[in-house]
Parts: structure tokens; sequence; C-alpha cells
């Protein structure tokens, strides 16, 4: 030092090179922050996703309610939190995205504090799988036993033609129990051409039919679905005519008609159902009448059975007629004679 207290040489040249090169390198690394455009960084944030977005404010959110030594203003934080990401997710058009996200976040946080749903016993399910099951009733891998609404995942269940009941419980701190009693199919009913699987309240289960309920029987016409389930009741009783049947037709909503496999049709009444199928089978054992060559039995009228014969057997009754008149007409001549 000189008399005055200066240096003799310059500070720069004492100080190591690597220290002046990283005082140089944060000065460059300040001016190019400073020089970045704001629009730069609106982009930058306009470009992450309402997740992300969501995501560094909880963050954030946790690192100041981590600071804060007696929780003074937690309730007010997290009001301008939620209000906040609220009027965001309703400004962007996110509303269905944003409440997903914060129910997955929610249930994982249950997870974490120990009421994760570690076992699912389900009974009752027959035609429905087990995936089936636990997708009708809400519950996903990340669902939490502590904020799943039982109710709510009932009436789902519910919800599905295929589930007539269903017991929801929830056994803590992470044991789920479901119960459900499935519609079993009953018949496949034929409208406007369509043909759908029903139970015998009607309820349409399947608006096709898989190949398993092809055995099952066919009705058909406006109102069958409903009404079905009696009269093929009554039908029963009488396997002669429930076994060879094709089809069940429900006629203007008021009486049934019986197609058979050979193509027979018995047009059965409005009333006295049971005394018109029993006639029925009483003509076939003592006449053979559902073996003969016809194609319509008309029961319609009491104590009068009607019948029609098929196209070859009305030919040859006509040829047969006429035939018969020809002789008598001969033979009245040749007495003439």
């Amino acid at each position: 030092m000189d008399g005055r207290g200066r240096l003799f040489e310059s500070l720069k040249r004492i100080l190591p090179v690597r220290s002046r090169r990283r005082s140089v390198t944060s000065r460059n690394s300040a001016s190019r922050q400073r020089r970045m455009p704001k629009s730069a960084i609106s982009e930058n944030v306009a470009a992450l996703t309402l997740q992300e977005r969501a995501t560094r404010l909880f963050h954030r959110t946790a690192f100041m309610l981590a600071r804060t030594r007696r929780g003074t203003g937690i309730a007010a934080t997290l009001l301008l939190i939620a209000a906040s990401a609220g009027y965001g997710a309703a400004r962007g058009g996110h509303i269905d995205e944003f409440t997903a996200f914060l129910i997955d976040l929610r249930d994982s946080a249950a997870n974490a504090a120990g009421f994760r749903i570690t076992s699912i016993a389900l009974s009752g399910q027959k035609q429905l799988n087990r995936e089936d099951v636990l997708t009708l009733a809400g519950v996903t891998g990340n669902t939490s036993l502590l904020f799943l609404d039982a109710d709510v995942a009932r009436e789902r269940l519910q919800a599905s033609a295929w589930i007539a009941s269903a017991t929801v419980l929830k056994l803590y701190p992470g044991r789920l129990h479901i119960e459900i009693t499935e519609r079993t199919p009953f018949a496949l009913w034929q409208e406007n051409k369509r043909v759908s699987v029903i139970a015998s309240d009607g309820t349409v289960l399947e608006p096709y039919v898989p190949r398993r309920f092809t055995g099952l029987p066919l009705v058909v016409g406006e109102g069958a679905e409903t009404q079905a389930q009696a009269f093929l009741k009554i039908l029963g009783r009488y396997p002669e005519l429930r076994e060879p049947m094709r089809a069940a037709i429900f006629v203007a909503q008021r009486r049934w008609n019986i197609h058979l496999k050979n193509g027979l049709d018995i047009k059965l009444p409005e009333d006295n159902l049971d005394q018109a199928l029993a006639e029925v089978v009483k003509l076939d054992h003592e006449q053979k009448l559902l073996s003969r060559d016809i194609t319509v039995v008309d029961m319609r009228l009491p104590y009068q059975v009607t019948v029609r014969l098929s196209d070859e057997a009305a030919k040859a009754r006509e040829d047969a007629v006429a035939k018969a008149k020809k002789l008598e007409k001969a033979k009245h001549k040749g007495e003439d004679a």
C-alpha cells in the first residue's frame, strides 16, 4: 500500500480467475434474464396445462403453510386459492378437467393418510364381470375409501338395466363390500324388426342378442315385453305347444298368436286362454291336428275351431271335389240313358 492506504495493484489481478469467471457468468445470466421479453414469459406460462398450473399452486401453498408458525391466515389462503383456481378453470372452459383433478388430488391425499381401498369383495354378479361392476360403481385404482359416497355408488349401480338392487358397504380403513342382484334374461323381444334381450319385468337388458341368449323364447309386438311373463307362464303348462313354438305374437295389445316351427299359426282368444290351449292339445291327441297339412288353427270363437288348409292341401281338396262332382254328373247321365 502506498502512504495514503491504496493498493499498488488492482483487485482484478488479485482475485482468482475462477471467481472472476463466475462473476462474469452471473452478470451475463442476469443480463439475459433482464433482456428476456415479457411475451416469451407469457408464452411459457400459457404452455402449461391446467394440471401443471394447479400442481404448482398446490406446492406453493404447501410451502407457505409450512412456514406459517401458528396457522395464521390459512383459511383465507385456501379460500383465495380455490377461488382463483375455480375462476381460471371457468374462464378457460376446463371445469370438468379441473374437477376431476381435484378429486384425484383429494383421493391421493386420503390414500397417503391410510384410507386406500386394499380389498374389494363382490358378490351376486353373473352376467356382469368384476370390471363392469367397479366401473358402474365409479371405483378406480385411486379411489379413496374415505371419500367414496356409498349412496352415490349404489345409485350408479342400480342405474344399470342389469342390476335390480345393490348394497355398498365401507369397512374402514380399507375394505369395500359390494353385493348386487342381477336381473335374469327372460326372453327376446322383437319390435319394428329390432330384437332385444329383456328381463321378466320387460326391462331391456341388451339392445342386441349375444350368442348365449339365442335360445330364449321370442315374443313379438308392441307391449309384448311386459305381458310375456304371464303368457309364457300359462303356455308352460302345455309343453306340446311350448316346445315347438318359434314365436309368440302379441296382436293389437289384446291377444296372442302362437307361431310353431312347422309354420302353423294358432290364433288364441283374448279370454279363456287356458281353455283354448287345452282344446288345441286335445284335438292334436285325438286327430293329429298339428301334424295335418294346415296353416292356421283359429280358436278365437268359443266352442268353434276353424282351420285353414295350406295351398297344396287346398288345391288337392278342390281337385278332389271337382273330380267327385264330375263322377256324380257322369253317374246321373248313365241313369238317364
